[in-house]
């Protein structure tokens, strides 16, 4: 049998990365963790989910100070400051970095290195100078904003997830390219503080993985705070004009020029893949990402993929999730396959737009017969209370009545989907559910 210098190598110091790194170390394995970035936790710590809640919850409070005057309080709402909004954002950083540090894994075990790895061969990496090889080896790089090929794109200033949370003022207008959940967090949040904003999106809806009367209700509520729409829409180029930058947009036969002073690119994500060396040893790659088996293996065995790379789910707790699988079957010889039927997702505008399971374009498009029960939140008193009516619940069965998905639209959905994380998962009768108490008042 080859020696390696360990059994198990991690490539990525994001969410999916941190969970193997830890799970291998704490089994006894010999650990190897290397990062491109001379710091752990990935883009979710530093350009996702915490700089983004954080920003967000910062709008919804800056929201109901503008709106006190709903409750029968005095409204005061003075002109917003974000350079100390930056300042909150990175401190919530700083005081969640603390569980990703280096020393924290260095104790469970693993060795950490900090660079640009590239395959040498199928079992070893060239890494500042020195070749590091391992039994299994895992590929969990995490992604990149994608840039579109715009006309222009290439000599105009714009500014992506890595750079919005830290600019130095807020800007006046703000052009968002891209209607994913991305793209409408960000708009709903610099529209509450006060950016006015354009969103550019080339399909015919946002949110274009959920139900479009979901997603409509959430594109209401927008509108109604000042966001601009402009739907079914292509950035055909964009310029530089002066303080301004264009973008010229092509809706069917019609052209329109659309100017403000930031632009930002959210037009999706890409896997970062590039400068590995994987053409060189195997490992088979397509558009979205890493070719894998439902064991998470690549073309080659003992090289798994996790997280972003998989062109999946790119979520946090998909990564982690992820994570598990390949501890699992790498270290644990516990064969596991991976099923996403059940995989939550939220998108934290308001209201919050939570799912689980099939939604009905999912079932439409696998054959499913199916009928959907709906609740409206403007029927549930503990939501009538917090002056926050807007959404509604629906749920999707299957011809035999089974619930197959479950939708929310509405405030706190995220929380309230939690529930049916539980019920589904743990294949709860309904009847067990109806004849359960839960405490009034509640959105629950």
């Amino acid at each position: 049998m080859p020696k390696y210098d360990f059994d198990i190598a991690v490539l990525g110091g994001g969410a999916a990365g941190l969970t193997i790194t830890a799970g291998a170390a704490q089994a006894g394995a010999k650990t190897l963790l290397i990062e491109k970035e001379r710091r752990l936790g990935g883009d979710c710590l530093y350009y996702g989910c915490v700089p983004s809640k954080t920003l967000i919850k910062t709008a919804h409070v800056y929201q109901q100070m503008k709106n006190a005057g709903k409750f029968g309080l005095p409204e005061a709402a003075p002109p917003v400051d974000f350079r100390e909004v930056t300042n909150r954002i990175k401190f919530v950083i700083g005081d969640i970095q603390k569980h990703d540090s280096e020393e924290r894994f260095c104790k469970l075990g693993a060795k950490v290195e900090y660079g640009e790895p590239e395959f040498v061969d199928e079992h070893s990496v060239r890494l500042n100078g020195k070749t590091f090889s391992s039994k299994d080896w895992v590929i969990a790089t995490g992604s990149s904003p994608a840039v579109p090929p715009i006309e222009g794109l290439d000599a105009v200033k714009y500014i992506t997830n890595r750079e919005i949370y830290f600019l130095e003022r807020l800007p006046d207008s703000m052009i968002i390219l891209g209607g994913g959940p991305v793209g409408v967090e960000f708009a709903q949040a610099f529209a509450r503080l006060g950016t006015k904003v354009t969103v550019v999106e080339r399909l015919k809806q946002i949110l274009s993985a959920d139900d479009y009367d979901m997603t409509e209700t959430v594109r209401e509520c927008l509108k109604q705070e000042g966001v601009k729409f402009y739907l079914d829409s292509a950035v055909v180029r964009v310029n530089d004009v002066g303080n301004e930058k264009e973008a010229v947009c092509k809706q069917a036969e019609q052209t329109k020029s659309l100017k403000a002073e930031t632009l930002v690119v959210a037009a999706g994500r890409r896997a970062n893949l590039q400068g590995l060396g994987l053409e060189n040893i195997g490992v088979q790659i397509d558009k979205r990402g890493l070719k894998l088996d439902r064991r998470l293996k690549t073309t080659q065995r003992h090289i798994y993929g996790a997280g972003d790379v998989t062109g999946t789910y790119q979520f946090t707790h998909a990564a982690g999730y992820e994570g598990g699988i390949v501890v699992s079957n790498a270290i644990f010889h516990f064969p596991r396959t991976v099923d996403y039927t059940l995989l939550p997702w939220v998108t934290y505008t308001d209201p919050q737009l939570a799912s689980i399971g099939m939604n009905e374009k999912a079932a439409t498009a696998a054959g499913i017969n199916y009928s959907v029960w709906t609740e409206e939140f403007k029927d549930n008193d503990r939501s009538l209370a917090d002056g926050e009516p807007v959404g509604r619940i629906k749920m999707i069965l299957d011809d035999r009545e089974k619930p197959i998905g479950v939708q929310i639209v509405g405030p706190q959905a995220g929380d309230l989907l939690n529930e049916w994380v539980a019920v589904m998962n743990g294949k709860m009768k309904l009847t067990t559910l109806a004849g359960s108490v839960h405490p009034y008042p509640t959105l629950g």
